[in-house]
């Protein structure tokens, strides 16, 4: 399984910016997928995942309502939509593959990572 993460860049603060992960592998659908950053200095921290289904998903309180999890599991594909970034969201962000359909906020449950993206945002 590989993930590519792509999307970032940078932009100002109250800007939005669009993280997309491609999966390879035809059992995308099987599995949870979640997004962490890592701040330089950080400990990489949890942001948001989403159950196989697309039903279920759950967001770190520090983006809740500005940041959006979707997947599209015919495209092997896991967004996410960052609304009105802050400073403090710059980081770069992983997508991560958790180990069956369910959604995690630990990454010790995700198995497959992704080799992250950039995510810089100006004040």
């Amino acid at each position: 399984v590989q993930l590519q993460a792509s999307g970032g860049g940078l932009v100002q603060a109250g800007g939005s910016l669009r993280l997309s992960c491609a999966a390879s592998g035809r059992t995308f659908s099987s599995y949870g997928m979640g997004w962490f950053r890592r701040a330089p200095g950080q400990e990489r921290e949890f942001v948001a995942t989403i159950a196989a289904s697309g039903g279920s998903t759950y967001y770190a309180s520090s983006v809740k309502g500005r940041f959006t999890i979707s997947r599209d599991n015919a495209e092997n594909t896991v967004y996410l939509q960052m609304n009105s970034l802050k400073p403090d969201d710059t980081a770069v962000y992983y997508c991560a593959r958790s180990v069956n359909s369910a959604y995690y906020t630990t990454p010790r449950q995700y198995d497959y990572w992704g080799q992250g993206t950039q995510v810089t945002v100006s004040s």
